[in-house]
């Protein structure tokens, strides 16, 4: 059930990704990385429906985190950006041709490649408190980088590290998922209540949202959606492994193919994000109608 939580999950994403670009590119700039940009898009259906998509998204990916490794589902959730092309190819009219194609084959073929060679699975070593605190660290702190980096370069610049930055912490987002689902297992409601974890789940989300929000305003959605789609995964494997546990096959053959695997997801992703059926501008799209 994992594969098809995790299926299920990307495909949400992916809707629910481009129907919040189309309608986050409307907004004004003066709103960028300000809560006030949720408060106009909110206020727009076309906007609500994609976080409607994202929403159930999260909850079928927390399905297949309660199922799975973390190491084993972010690789599942790398294929929104397949699901993203089909809604942005059907709106903007274009064939997914050689290079299209060639991202699919990537994206699936390195996600296929990184599952069944490394074989994600929990390990029963424990993780020591300044492991755990130190992959948080590192992994929050890549992503604040990339947001001052971000704030130093021109706005049609910043889509792709703000949109990096929150794919980092949603990466985190779901790490700390897979935690308070075991802590819902081991001391029931009441237990998650009084833990820190789902606490710092809201402020992350909440936060990653504003990043997502302003860099599909920022820009096209070819200049964010790859960014983002990288980043989580990579992040959340890191989490996984770093902090939670995860173990993969480590022999000289699986860690080759791993390696491969995760390069081939990454410019898979690249691949897809600079294809024509994802708009380079509003005013390059099609008029409805």
């Amino acid at each position: 059930m994992v594969y098809v939580y995790g299926v299920v999950a990307a495909c949400l994403l992916g809707l629910g990704f481009v129907l919040q670009q189309h309608a986050a590119r409307e907004a004004p700039l003066t709103d960028l990385l300000r809560f006030r940009l949720l408060l106009d898009l909110v206020r727009k259906p076309l906007w609500l429906a994609g976080i409607a998509c994202m929403v159930a998204g999260q909850l079928a990916s927390v399905l297949a985190l309660t199922h799975g490794d973390l190491s084993r589902v972010e690789p599942l959730l790398a294929t929104n950006l397949l699901f993203a092309m089909a809604l942005a190819r059907w709106l903007s009219g274009e064939r997914l041709g050689v290079s299209g194609w060639a991202g699919v084959a990537l994206l699936s073929g390195g996600v296929a490649a990184f599952i069944l060679a490394g074989r994600p699975h929990s390990g029963t070593a424990h993780v020591g408190a300044v492991r755990h605190w130190l992959v948080f660290g590192v992994v929050l702190g890549v992503a604040v980088l990339m947001v001052v980096v971000a704030r130093h370069l021109r706005i049609a610049e910043e889509p792709p590290l703000l949109a990096a930055a929150a794919g980092a912490l949603y990466g985190v987002q779901d790490a700390l998922t897979r935690t308070s689902s075991n802590v819902v297992a081991e001391s029931g409601v009441l237990g998650l209540a009084t833990s820190w974890e789902p606490y710092v789940i809201v402020v992350l989300a909440v936060t990653g949202l504003l990043l997502v929000q302003s860099a599909f305003e920022a820009g096209p959605l070819r200049m964010s959606l790859p960014a983002l789609t990288a980043a989580e995964p990579l992040a959340g494997i890191a989490c996984g492994i770093g902090f939670l546990g995860d173990r993969l096959h480590t022999s000289p053959g699986a860690l080759a193919w791993e390696v491969i695997g995760l390069g081939a997801v990454v410019a898979g992703v690249f691949v897809l994000g600079r294809h024509p059926a994802l708009p380079t501008t509003g005013q390059d799209e099609p008029s409805e109608g």
